[in-house]
């Protein structure tokens, strides 16, 4: 299987589980950017969804978990994390509620509320998902 069909498999898999369970989310990181027409790497999935749909998602993904669910934070990102792996791929969760960026201009780390559903709808393959359109 190659890389592309593993990433898609992945992502079929993690969304069909969000919205089984009713989980509000949006995609972001190099994925979305991909969705835009980048050509920024891709490693993993980023799927932001609320800090407190963790405590709901992770019995279902636990036998996938290889990060957290923790408090995770370099020099950019200061934000609740889990990563999964599926079939190879690399799935990053954030928690949405609570991530805070570094500013290098001011020094200071800011809050980034995310509103999942304001999101503007994008298409892969066959389906229709909220998607992150901006820079980080």
């Amino acid at each position: 299987m190659s890389f592309m069909q593993n990433t898609e498999t992945a992502f079929h898999w993690i969304i069909d589980l969000l919205e089984k369970n009713n989980i509000q989310f949006r995609i972001s990181g190099g994925f979305a950017a991909r969705l835009y027409g980048s050509n920024r790497p891709l490693y993993d999935i980023d799927i932001e969804i609320k800090d407190r749909d963790f405590d709901r998602l992770m019995p279902l993904v636990k036998e996938k978990i290889i990060y957290g669910p923790a408090r995770y934070q370099d020099e950019v990102f200061d934000l609740f994390l889990a990563t999964l792996e599926f079939e190879g791929q690399e799935i990053d969760l954030c928690g949405c509620e609570t991530t805070r960026l570094f500013n290098h201009q001011t020094g200071e780390w800011e809050r980034t509320p995310s509103i999942l559903m304001r999101s503007p709808l994008k298409k892969f393959t066959a389906k229709k998902f909220p998607s992150y359109r901006g820079k980080i």
